[in-house]
């Protein structure tokens, strides 16, 4: 097992690497943001009756970065058994009022059982160009659902972060790395 650990981690840091090497170009950052009242309101009203504890997670999400420039409203399901895989869709809706259709996929590893279907709210800092937001953006993420629950964890490339908010039900607990490649069509390739 120490070595599967051992291979996810080197497979962490080649993605890490390669997203360092291929954000050398910077480019002026959108300046328009949504203030967290609004955020509130469209995650309140989208998550509905499970929107108990999403004010504290976006307390914290705030605390660490501040106003995003725009979100992502979707679902998305997954599974694992040590490999797990998670597929998703949804709505960018940015600050200066773009709006697209997104899909995301990714494979993950680690110590990580059980399945889950999740509401998917994603705060989306420091997307300067909307293409930008079309790659792969590695990460850690832990999870534990028994029945329902709700969590936030960070991915990042170059200077795009993306925090996921999901409630969700299910059974599933554990940890794992893995990544989030957005695209424009669905895709059953997680790579």
């Amino acid at each position: 097992m120490l070595r599967y650990l051992l291979l996810a981690l080197l497979w962490t840091t080649m993605i890490l690497q390669q997203s360092t090497a291929d954000d050398a170009v910077e480019t002026e950052a959108v300046t328009e943001t949504f203030d967290k009242e609004t955020v509130l309101g469209e995650a309140s009203s989208y998550f509905g009756a499970g929107a108990e504890g999403i004010a504290s997670v976006i307390e914290k999400v705030f605390s660490d970065f501040g106003e995003p420039v725009g979100f992502i409203r979707g679902r998305e399901a997954g599974g694992a058994i040590i490999v797990g895989l998670r597929y998703g869709d949804g709505e960018l809706v940015m600050s200066d009022g773009f709006t697209s259709t997104v899909h995301w996929q990714g494979p993950s590893f680690g110590f990580d059982f059980g399945g889950n279907a999740s509401k998917v709210f994603v705060l989306v800092y420091n997307l300067s160009n909307v293409e930008d937001i079309y790659q792969r953006f590695p990460g850690v993420d832990g999870s534990l659902y028994f029945i329902g629950g709700a969590g936030v964890n960070y991915v990042k490339r170059g200077d795009i972060t993306l925090a996921p908010i999901r409630v969700g039900v299910g059974w599933r607990a554990g940890a794992s790395v893995g990544y989030m490649k957005i695209t424009h069509d669905k895709s059953w390739n997680p790579f």
